[in-house]
């Protein structure tokens, strides 16, 4: 009790340190170029009035959740399939490690010739973002699997299906669960280059075309949005996999905790 409390006195005390130290900026360079805490609040205020903040949030988080979805249902099977394959991991990994190193954002204009401006290109391209990053880990995953525990299994008379699904899934899971948080945030970095080029709704467009208008608040406002999308997103898929893994015997018993 005594060291969640620590913890929780010295969050306060980082969280005020970094508002001081916000503030103090804002007064040396002014609203104009740094906005205070007070008007950064006041600029969400405004944008939460007529509804526009609420919907930009939930326009983004729509296309980054069906692109990350998609990607990680898609991500798995081909990462476990590549590790547990050898003559196809011979053909794939050069591939793999060739394209992954080839950033979402240098794919908008060809996904917005090839989709179109509407949603799809934007979900396309966090679909790439993810995709990658997963079967990389999930390939990663099944190359750990020590070796003793297939043969095990097999000498127990256990079929390859059965093998990967009681041995090599769940000794992989933190593997793919590293893998699509760490998606996650390469995610909400391709749809916000995405929206400031080809939308007109979304967190990122508020950002860009906040510059039209001189409004450094609400660009602070959005900014701030991000942070929180990510951290709650990020702790929802951290509380799924810590179960996941529960379940699997992979973490031991106990309270779930950060």
């Amino acid at each position: 009790m005594n060291i969640l409390k620590s913890k929780w006195v010295t969050l306060l005390i980082l969280w005020a340190a970094g508002a001081v130290i916000w503030q103090t900026a804002a007064l040396a360079y002014g609203p104009e170029i740094i906005p205070g805490p007070a008007d950064t609040f006041r600029g969400a205020k405004e944008l939460l009035s007529d509804g526009s903040l609420v919907r930009y949030i939930g326009i983004s988080f729509y296309r980054v959740f069906i692109g990350w979805a998609l990607g990680s249902l898609i991500a798995i099977p081909i990462g476990l399939i590549i590790g547990k394959v050898s003559a196809i991991r011979v053909f794939a990994e050069p591939f793999l490690n060739f394209i992954r190193f080839i950033p979402p954002i240098a794919f908008i204009t060809l996904f917005l010739v090839w989709f179109g401006i509407g949603e799809q290109s934007k979900i396309a391209l966090i679909l790439y973002a993810t995709l990658f990053i997963v079967i990389m880990n999930t390939l990663t995953g099944v190359l750990a699997v020590e070796e003793d525990k297939i043969r095990a299994a097999r000498s127990m008379g256990a079929s390859e299906w059965q093998i990967l699904l009681h041995v090599v899934i769940p000794a992989t899971t933190p593997y793919i669960f590293t893998g699509i948080r760490l998606a996650m945030g390469t995610s909400y970095m391709a749809i916000i280059g995405a929206e400031m080029i080809a939308a007109n709704e979304g967190v990122g467009f508020l950002i860009w075309n906040s510059r039209l208008f001189f409004r450094t608040d609400w660009i602070f406002v959005g900014l701030i949005s991000l942070g929180l999308m990510g951290f709650v997103t990020d702790r929802l898929v951290g509380l799924l996999g810590r179960r996941l893994l529960f379940r699997y015997g992979v973490i031991s018993s106990g309270p779930i905790r950060r």
